[in-house]
């Protein structure tokens, strides 16, 4: 049994962005065709390359404002979708596809960073997210990035 729950962006902040059409940075949001794979933040699924239309906006995923925000681009799906459900599981979409490279970044109550890793290999995720909370007792919660990108795809927390 896995011990954390992944935490994808919430269904009505999606649908906040979506009716605003501005981002929390003041940013217009810009709406287009996929050109890659993203993931969606909300449903943390792939989109179709050419098919799918996303929202590209700015945002940072910490509630204090402080030097570890790290507020950048991320996607969300333009169709109102439904918030990833399977939350006790890493997404099978994001894990099972190699075009998908990760890190892991932990951070304490306080949310500054006290760990960091790459993820050599995605079908060992859940286990290595398991080992990271086992062995550093510090961290309050992860966020998985785009190792490449380095773009936020979703929080980790404790179960």
């Amino acid at each position: 049994m896995n011990k954390f729950r992944v935490v994808p962006l919430s269904k009505e902040y999606a649908a906040k962005l979506r009716s605003s059409r501005v981002d929390d940075f003041g940013h217009q949001i810009v709406e287009e065709v996929a050109t890659g794979l993203g993931p969606c933040r909300v449903s943390l699924q792939p989109f179709t390359h050419g098919k799918d239309k996303r929202l590209l906006l700015s945002h940072s995923p910490f509630a204090i404002d402080n030097a570890f925000n790290q507020p950048g681009p991320v996607f969300i799906s333009a169709a109102d979708v439904e918030p990833y459900a399977d939350v006790y599981r890493f997404p099978p979409a994001i894990k099972e596809n190699p075009s998908f490279h990760l890190t892991l970044i932990g951070y304490s109550h306080e949310q500054r960073m006290v760990h960091t890793e790459l993820v050599p290999d995605n079908l060992e995720i859940e286990h290595q997210i398991n080992q990271v909370l086992e062995n550093n007792p510090n961290i309050d919660f992860l966020h998985v990035r785009s190792a490449i990108a380095c773009c936020y795809i979703c929080t980790i927390v404790r179960a």
